[in-house]
This record gives structure tokens, sequence and C-alpha cells, in this order.
């Protein structure tokens, strides 16, 4: 399967509640903090709601 590294770029500082859970679900919470998932529909999902504050990259296995 498939992964992406997901890194947040910019602060949740006054952002709205959802953009705020959705980021600490991606497991993230400060600026140039980095997590890898598998790519799913639902994390597809989640990466379009907060586009504006991370950025994607694939990950080679």
């Amino acid at each position: 399967m498939a992964k992406l590294k997901i890194i947040q770029t910019k602060s949740i500082i006054d952002r709205p509640e959802k953009q705020k859970k959705i980021i600490e679900a991606l497991g993230l919470g400060r600026p140039n903090w980095e997590r890898v998932h598998n790519d799913t529909p639902q994390i597809r999902g989640m990466i379009n709601k907060v586009s504006h504050l991370v950025k994607v990259e694939a990950v080679k296995e």
C-alpha cells in the first residue's frame, strides 16, 4: 500500500475548531511536524480539508 508523508507547514492558531481536530487526528500539532500515513480515502479527505496547512509527499518504499 502506498504511503504519504504529511508535513504541517502553518500554525493552527486562529483556525476553526474542525481544522484543529483534523490536524490532531493526523498526528500533527506544530509547524514542521511530519507523519507517515497509509494512502486511504479517509486520510485523503482529511488532507483535502486542511490542504492549506499541510504539504504532502509520496513515500517511496
